[in-house]
């Protein structure tokens, strides 16, 4: 199994980023990595239990990752593990755990596991899947602390 973490200071509360990071409806004005990112229709929110689907742009929209939320804690952590098996995945898991720095900051961190697939190429699948995710999550993370600095702008 291979393992990547990556950290951002975001100018909001934990609960501010948490309540937007798993908003689905506002999901695509910051993430940079989605094209498409919606629960299924039994769900209305992000909860324990619900069922989400992320389709990436460009080339990695040649699939989707259909995952599970099986940790929700508001503000403080959520978690998600891969239901389906789309190209080169065996298994996924991710986890995004926020931390308070003061009231109007916080750290996001992001973390994933996963195995690739076939078996005989995860030497060289895993250090290159792990590279693409951590330099797509530093994206998409430095893109919601933008999102979060234009908001403050706002005011």
């Amino acid at each position: 199994m291979a393992t990547t973490e990556i950290r951002e200071t975001i100018p909001a509360s934990a609960d501010a980023v948490f309540a937007l990071i798993h908003n689905y409806d506002r999901r695509l004005e910051w993430d940079t990595l989605l094209k498409e990112a919606y629960l299924e229709p039994e769900f209305t929110e992000a909860c324990l239990g619900a069922i989400s689907v992320c389709r990436g742009k460009g080339a990695l929209g040649m699939f989707a990752l259909r995952t599970r939320y099986v940790s929700f804690d508001g503000g403080r952590v959520a978690a998600v593990k891969l239901l389906n098996q789309p190209p080169f995945f065996d298994a996924f898991a991710a986890s995004i755990r926020h931390a308070k720095i003061d009231d109007a900051h916080s750290e996001v961190i992001y973390k994933v596991n996963f195995t690739a697939r076939p078996a005989w190429l995860r030497p060289i699948l895993h250090p290159l899947m792990q590279a693409v995710f951590a330099w797509e999550t530093r994206k998409r993370l430095r893109a919601l602390k933008s999102f979060f600095e234009s908001e403050l702008g706002k005011v």
